[in-house]
């Protein structure tokens, strides 16, 4: 098990987007064509551990190395922001308490650049409101310490089962009245006005849709898109499902995602 009990005492400085050159499409789409190259080669992984604990983050860095991941450290939020914006990384695993830039802005950061790279988020903090910033913040998953380090490492391979990139398909845009899901491009919008998706809200969005009209259950929602089921007392899947009815709603969409209580979720007209 892993625990961390230091704290950062100082204000947490909150870095701005605003003022910061974004990356631009032809970079973003350079660095997906390499991780597809990565993935298609058998290409370790590449992560990137965020985290100001010297001893956490090496023994992170040790444990993945020895699963076969090609693994980066930074111990701050500034070289974190830095490295990504230089290097192209399969995943982040980045710890919300760092000095100057915390983990929470880091995220946003890069959320706000147009960067999509997964990002596990660590944090000592277990109250479900910090959960929901973390996610808010547009971490694709969150683990409070102590771990177990088997469970991070399951957590992280969901996470890059999620972002590998599948077959080659034309598939179909999906519809759902003016809802239209391209699984391909992975993009979506209600009527002319397009939804900015996260990856999980994309995926889970797609999932939904692909399924209309039925009723899919907790479990195989949380196998679907985390790789496995958190249980019972799980809010991750609650949370997301409010951003996609918030943003949805947003662009002038009805409710079309409804909960059968006790059972799931379906997505069907009003």
């Amino acid at each position: 098990m892993i625990d961390d009990s230091v704290t950062c005492a100082a204000p947490v400085q909150r870095m701005s987007p605003n003022g910061r050159s974004r990356i631009d499409a032809a970079d973003r789409s350079s660095r997906r064509a390499t991780r597809q190259g990565r993935h298609h080669e058998g290409v370790p992984s590449r992560v990137l551990v965020a985290n100001d604990d010297r001893a956490i983050r090496e023994s992170l860095a040790r444990a993945l190395e020895l699963e076969g991941y090609d693994v980066a450290t930074v111990a701050d939020g500034v070289e974190t922001l830095t490295r990504v914006r230089r290097d192209d990384f399969d995943a982040l695993v980045v710890d919300v308490m760092m000095p100057g830039v915390d983990g929470l802005a880091v995220c946003r950061v890069l959320r706000a650049e147009g960067d999509r790279t997964p990002v596990l988020m660590l944090t000592a903090r277990v109250e479900t409101p910090d959960r929901v910033a973390g996610l808010d913040a547009g971490a694709d998953d969150y683990l409070s310490k102590p771990f177990e380090l088997d469970e991070l490492l399951a957590r992280l391979r969901a996470l890059l089962r999620r972002a590998a990139p599948g077959p080659d398909r034309a598939d179909d845009v999906l519809r759902v009245a003016a809802l239209r899901v391209d699984p391909a491009a992975r993009r979506a919008w209600w009527a002319d006005v397009e939804l900015a998706l996260s990856k999980t809200e994309f995926d889970l969005l797609e999932l939904l849709v692909r399924n209309a009209g039925i009723v899919l259950d907790h479990s195989t929602v949380y196998q679907r898109i985390w790789g496995y089921d958190f249980g019972a007392d799980s809010k991750n899947l609650a949370v997301y499902i409010g951003y996609l009815r918030r943003k949805l709603a947003a662009a002038g969409a009805p409710n079309l995602i409804h909960t059968v209580r006790g059972v799931g979720y379906a997505v069907r007209l009003p």
